[in-house]
């Protein structure tokens, strides 16, 4: 079990302890997880560490035997011991509906620590960031969709979403509500850390935005990918194109991993909250 502490961990009732958790193998991709939590103005008592899986876990989790390999190296690995002791939320940090979240959130149950995904952390804090409800009875909903990489997780985040929110799931093309819908850029999780030119990453994460900002009123970008960070300015000009520099600029974009944060970070504090 391979830790980065990002600050001491001393014991406090005020202080919040946070374990990022990258199921895949990439220390790459872990790297660029720290670099998006470093540019987050966090309160002092939030303390943040992250994990990478080992190297038998895949670099790049691309579909679902990814998902199920993943999931497997890590929990042969990981102290869930150690981790009751240590954290009081986990955030798994591969967008996908990940069987870790589950299985995690099970395993330190007794132990009280929070354990959730930036998948659906991204969710819940679009649907917060969104105006609640249509202005008139005549006018839709701002909705939210979901920007990420490979073919598969069109319709493997169409169903999560559907499944999380309690909604019924119709296929891929299935939108309904404030859910735009997911578009895939073509590209995997370790092409946004060298495996493809930035020329190629911009274009084809533009190409895609613009399809989703077409398909509604679309009031918040999801990045559906932990190795996106980093790339919000290149979704702000393809939100600036599509709808005006002014329109464009009030597009809110969610990184999953800083909406895991600022989310697990509050739940720790209303779980204290309502049990003291």
């Amino acid at each position: 079990m391979t830790l980065v502490s990002r600050s001491n961990m001393e014991s406090h009732k005020d202080t919040v302890r946070i374990l990022v958790l990258n199921p895949n193998s990439s220390t790459d991709m872990t790297h660029g997880v720290e670099e998006a939590i470093k540019s987050i103005n966090l309160p002092k008592s939030l303390h943040l560490s992250t994990y990478t899986a080992p190297k038998d876990s895949p670099a790049s989790i691309n579909d679902g035997s990814d998902l199920e390999k993943s999931t497997a190296v890590v929990l042969a690995d990981f102290d869930v011991e150690h981790a009751a002791q240590n954290y009081d939320a986990i955030i798994v940090a591969c967008f996908s509906v990940h069987p870790l979240v589950g299985k995690l959130s099970n395993l330190l149950s007794e132990s009280g620590v929070i354990v959730t995904g930036i998948f659906e952390a991204s969710i819940l804090t679009a649907l917060t960031l969104l105006p609640p409800y249509a202005l008139t009875h005549t006018h839709a909903f701002k909705t939210w969709g979901i920007v990420t990489t490979g073919k598969f997780w069109e319709e493997h985040l169409t169903a999560g979403a559907a499944a999380y929110l309690g909604s019924e799931h119709h296929g891929a093309e299935s939108k309904s509500g404030k859910f735009a819908g997911v578009y895939s850029t073509g590209l995997d999780a370790g092409d946004f850390h060298g495996g493809v030119s930035p020329e190629v990453i911009r274009e084809k994460l533009k190409t895609a935005t613009k399809k989703l900002l077409t398909s509604s009123d679309v009031g918040c970008v999801v990045m559906g990918c932990a190795g996106m960070a980093g790339l919000e300015e290149i979704i702000r000009d393809a939100a600036r194109e599509q709808y005006g520099i002014d329109a464009g600029n009030r597009v809110l974009i969610v990184d999953g991993v800083k909406a895991g944060a600022g989310l697990l970070d509050q739940a720790v504090k209303n779980s204290r909250m309502f049990t003291d």
